[in-house]
């Protein structure tokens, strides 16, 4: 999807496959033949320009056909860079305007805990989009309301357009800020499979409070030569994308 373009949102994608892989094939309740199910679990992608990799999930799960991705980011084509309302229900939320997901993430959950649903709401969040005071509005809210529906995560891979997060605003310990807000906290290596399967039993079962995960992953993640790379934007040529989905076929 990208080699075509040339230009793209590639290193987070590769770093966050594996969460994204977690919550779709084991930790989510959804319907790909049906996504406006009433019964179905919400995710919200705060970072809303990581769509390389949503989109490929959806066609994975099913939910979109494999060759709509051949579309991305053409003119017409609802599989635009920054997911939105185009898509249908598969994406609950327009959050183009970084920091906003969470917000709407806590109006969700509540609206489902007053109408006794059963449905959870997980928001994968940029670590850049921490900078935003709303982000801490909404997380003082969940807690206040005790949205134990609720689930953030955290995709910790300090890397944000202006550069490396550090450089711009230093924001550890998040975990112990998130627990001082009355969030559970958990931190873990966002390229692990088993600990973010454990991560989301552990959220589930959790109850009076929500959780937020703080997923370390790594940028690239699963193509040696990408990896670690800290590249917002990455350019790639076809070359470079057939070297990287050899390695990532021969992982599979």
């Amino acid at each position: 999807m990208i080699a075509r373009i040339r230009v793209g949102y590639l290193l987070q994608g590769l770093g966050a496959a594996d969460i994204f892989a977690a919550l779709y094939f084991d930790e989510m309740q959804h319907s790909p033949a049906d996504p406006d199910w009433e019964g179905r679990d919400r995710l919200l992608l705060s970072a809303a320009h990581n769509t390389a990799l949503l989109y490929a999930t959806f066609a994975e799960a099913g939910a979109i056909p494999l060759d709509a991705l051949e579309t991305y980011t053409r003119d017409g084509s609802a599989l635009e860079v920054n997911a939105s309302e185009r898509m249908g229900t598969l994406v609950e939320a327009t959050c183009g305007s970084l920091g906003q997901g969470l917000s709407v993430a806590v109006g969700m959950a509540l609206s489902l805990r007053r109408r006794q649903s059963a449905s959870r709401v997980y928001v994968v969040l940029g670590d850049g989009e921490l900078q935003e005071g709303q982000v801490w509005e909404a997380a003082l809210c969940a807690s206040g309301f005790g949205l134990d529906n609720l689930c953030l995560i955290v995709d910790r891979n300090y890397m944000q357009v202006d550069g490396h997060t550090d450089k711009v605003r230093v924001m550890d310990p998040i975990d112990e800020k998130f627990a001082a807000f009355g969030w559970k906290a958990v931190v873990l290596d966002g390229n692990n499979m088993g600990a973010l399967v454990s991560a989301f039993d552990l959220a589930r079962t959790t109850t009076g409070q929500p959780t937020v995960i703080v997923a370390n992953t790594t940028p690239g993640a699963g193509v040696e030569f990408l990896a670690g790379q800290l590249a917002h934007v990455a350019y790639i040529n076809a070359d470079e994308a057939a070297r990287a989905l050899e390695v990532l076929e021969e992982v599979v």
